[in-house]
C-alpha cells in the first residue's frame, strides 16, 4: 500500500495531477502591440509568411566570387561593392570578385564568399590566399524560417527571443490570451503590515508580499485586498466580492488543522473547496476548489510553506490557466556536500546552493536550517533539492534531484 495513502496524505504528483484537470483555459483574447507581448501567452499559432533571411547572404565580410575561379588562378578583378541593403547590381563573371559585408546579397553570378583575412588588395586587383568551396560563408533564403512554417506555437508564454523572432517575420501585432486577474489576501489577527510598529504576539505579512511578487512576473493583474481580519463576515464578504471579478482566489493562512472553523465553513457554504493534506514538505495544509466561476487556493501560514505550495502548485495551475502550453520544469543531478535529513513519507523541498566543482560536476549544499518558517532559507538558495517522499536520510555524496529556481521565484 502506497506509504501517503496509508497515512492520509495525498502524493505531491497526484495532487499535480488534479489541479491540471481542473483547469480549462481562458478563452478571451486580444490582440497587442509586439512591443507590449513578453511574457504573455499566444492564443494561436504563428506562421511565417516570407523566407527569413528572405535572400542568399554574406556570412562574412570578405569578397564573393566564383569558387571555380581560383583552380585556375589567384588574382581576380574588383568590379564593385555589396552592403547590407545596397546589393551589387551586376553579375559576377570568370575572374571577377565584389567586395561584399556581411548581410548583404549574394551578387548574382558569385557562389561563395571568401573572408577579408584571407586575401589581400592590390589596387583592383584582389590575390586570394586559399582555394575557395562553392557556398563557403553563405547563408541561404528560408535558412532560419521557411515560408509557411510554424515559428511559434499557441501556448507559448513569449520570451524576449520569441518578440525578435516575430519581429523577423515582419509581424507587428500578436493574438494573445488575457492576462489573468488573481486576487490575494492574508487572514490572522496576528498579521500586520511592514511599515508598522509590531505588537506583541504578532508578525508581519511576509507571504502576501512573495505571492504577489510571483503573480506580477506571471503576468497576472493582481488585486490585493491585504490582511483581512478573523471575522467571518468579512471574509465571507471578501470572497463573494472576489470571486464575481477574478479568474482566481490566493488566500495564506486559515487551511491547517485547529485553524479556526468558520473560514471552512464559509468556503464550504459559498463554493466547492476541497481541503488536502498534500505529502510534501514544507506545505502539507493545501486548499483547492472553486468559489463561483474562480479557483481558489488557500495556501498554508508558514511563510516558507507557502512559497512551496504557490511554486509548485498554484504557479503551474495558473500558467495552464493563462493558456500556456508544454508546462516544464528543469531538473538537474548533483552530488550533495552535506548529510541532509529526510523522514520517510513526504516529497521534501529542502533549500539548497547548487554550483559546480573543480572538476566542472555539479555539487549542492543546503542553506542551513529548513524549518517552514524560515524564510531566509529560500533567499539563500537558487535550487529546490527535491527528496523523494520514500526516501530516508541523504548521505554526503550521493546524487540528489535539485530543481534550479526558475524566473518565477528566483
Amino acid at each position: 500500500m502506497d506509504s501517503c495513502a496509508s497515512n492520509g496524505l495525498m502524493p505531491l504528483e497526484a495532487a499535480q495531477q488534479l489541479l491540471q484537470e481542473a483547469v480549462t483555459a481562458l478563452n478571451s483574447t486580444e490582440n497587442i502591440l509586439l512591443e507590449q507581448a513578453l511574457d504573455r501567452v499566444l492564443a494561436c499559432d504563428l506562421q511565417a509568411g516570407f523566407n527569413v533571411p528572405g535572400y542568399d547572404n554574406s556570412a562574412m565580410d570578405g569578397y564573393a566570387l566564383r569558387a571555380g575561379d581560383l583552380a585556375q588562378q589567384q588574382n581576380l578583378s574588383l568590379i564593385g561593392k555589396a552592403m547590407a541593403g545596397r546589393p551589387f547590381a551586376g553579375k559576377v563573371s570568370q575572374g571577377q570578385c565584389v567586395r561584399i559585408m556581411t548581410g548583404a546579397a549574394i551578387p548574382d553570378g558569385a557562389d561563395c564568399v571568401i573572408m577579408q583575412e584571407r586575401c589581400s588588395a592590390e589596387g583592383e586587383q584582389i590575390r586570394f590566399h586559399e582555394r575557395a568551396e562553392v557556398h563557403n560563408n553563405i547563408r541561404f533564403a528560408g535558412e532560419d524560417i521557411t515560408a509557411g512554417s510554424c515559428i511559434l506555437q499557441q501556448g507559448k508564454r513569449l520570451s524576449p527571443v520569441d518578440i525578435g523572432l516575430i519581429a523577423s517575420v515582419g509581424v507587428a501585432e500578436v493574438k494573445v490570451y488575457r492576462r489573468l486577474k488573481v486576487a490575494l489576501f492574508s487572514t490572522g489577527d496576528e498579521l500586520q503590515l511592514p511599515g508598522t510598529a509590531l505588537a506583541k504576539g504578532c508578525i508581519y505579512d511576509s507571504n502576501r508580499y512573495v505571492v504577489a511578487a510571483m503573480l506580477a512576473r506571471l503576468g497576472a493583474d493582481v488585486l490585493n485586498l491585504g490582511v483581512i481580519p478573523d471575522d467571518p463576515a468579512r471574509l465571507e464578504q471578501v470572497f463573494i466580492e472576489a470571486a464575481a471579478s477574478c479568474d482566481a482566489i490566493v488566500s495564506s493562512g486559515g487551511v491547517s488543522v485547529g485553524e479556526a472553523d468558520y473560514t471552512k465553513d464559509i468556503l464550504n457554504k459559498i463554493g466547492q473547496v476541497n481541503f488536502w493534506k498534500i505529502a510534501i514538505k514544507p506545505g502539507k495544509p493545501f486548499a483547492f476548489g472553486s468559489i463561483g466561476k474562480a479557483l481558489f487556493f488557500g495556501l498554508p501560514g508558514n511563510p516558507v510553506a507557502a512559497t512551496v505550495t504557490f511554486h509548485q502548485l498554484v504557479t503551474p495551475t495558473l500558467r495552464a490557466l493563462a493558456g500556456e502550453q508544454n508546462l516544464t520544469s528543469l531538473s538537474l543531478p548533483a552530488r550533495t556536500q552535506i548529510a541532509l535529513r529526510k523522514q520517510p513519507g513526504r516529497t521534501d523541498f529542502q533549500r539548497g546552493i547548487v554550483s559546480r566543482d573543480g572538476n566542472g560536476g555539479l555539487i549542492v549544499n543546503d542553506t542551513g536550517e529548513q524549518g517552514s518558517g524560515i524564510l531566509s532559507s529560500v533567499s539563500k538558495a537558487n535550487c529546490y533539492i527535491k527528496i523523494p517522499r520514500e526516501s530516508g536520510n541523504i548521505a554526503a555524496g550521493e546524487t540528489v534531484e535539485t530543481i534550479p529556481f526558475d524566473k518565477w521565484l528566483a
